[in-house]
């Protein structure tokens, strides 16, 4: 894999040289396809670091391409698309996009995003990366210990899992429907109010100021991100 590579999947030829130019300037090896099948190819032949992907492709819907990469490649997923509606977003990340940003798009923020994801893929926690530090916390995973400015902070199970989640995917959006799944099981998709219950009394926990949150975020309309 080429970390420093990032593969355009994008059938307008004008935003590919807009975003090749961009992206080449920042120091990023650029790969390029015009649809979902030759995306794919390139994403299987290559193994880029990063991949940046429009929805509305020639061949296929770009929530495709993703279903499919992500069958066999964690490689981060930066959606780029005139579709900006809260649902086509949560569509995007509910298959396993890492990020969505709409167009118009300024280029400045777009290689900000990129480098936020080719970060957080160097830093990704493994299985013995058993302590996690924010803030004032101290999360012991090996030992299922937490504190805040050296105090012990008792979590239910429930609410240690619904961190534990977050954590192992620092920066990514995770959509409500995916955090549910994930803690509650397939049978709540549609119980929303359990997460913000839950996201409350762990930012009474373990945010200085619960009312303005640093490290448990929501993304409105969409999930929420723990944020390092």
């Amino acid at each position: 894999m080429n970390n420093n590579s990032v593969l355009i999947v994008e059938d307008e030829p004008r935003i590919r040289q807009f975003l090749r130019t961009a992206l080449e300037t920042e120091g990023f090896k650029v790969l390029e396809a015009p649809t979902v099948t030759g995306g794919l190819g390139l994403a299987g032949e290559y193994r880029p670091g990063l991949v940046v992907l429009d929805l509305g492709l020639p061949d296929a819907d770009g929530i495709e391409f993703i279903r499919i990469l992500r069958s066999w490649s964690d490689v981060p997923v930066l959606v780029l698309s005139a579709r900006n509606m809260e649902s086509d977003k949560v569509a995007a990340l509910d298959v396993g996009a890492d990020d969505y940003l709409a167009k118009p798009f300024g280029v400045t923020e777009l290689l900000a995003r990129l480098r936020a994801l080719r970060r957080r893929r160097e830093k990704r926690p493994t299985d013995d990366f058993a302590v996690i530090r924010f803030g004032e916390v101290v999360v012991d995973r090996a030992n299922r210990a937490i504190t805040r400015s050296g105090e012990v902070v008792h979590l239910t199970p429930r609410e240690y899992h619904l961190l534990t989640v977050l954590l192992a995917q620092p920066g990514k959006i995770l959509t409500q429907r995916q955090l549910l799944r994930e803690v509650w099981g397939t049978g709540h998709a549609e119980d929303g109010h359990y997460i913000r219950i839950y996201i409350g009394r762990l930012r009474q926990k373990l945010e200085t100021d619960p009312t303005h949150p640093r490290h448990l975020l929501t993304e409105t309309g969409v999930g929420y991100r723990f944020n390092p």
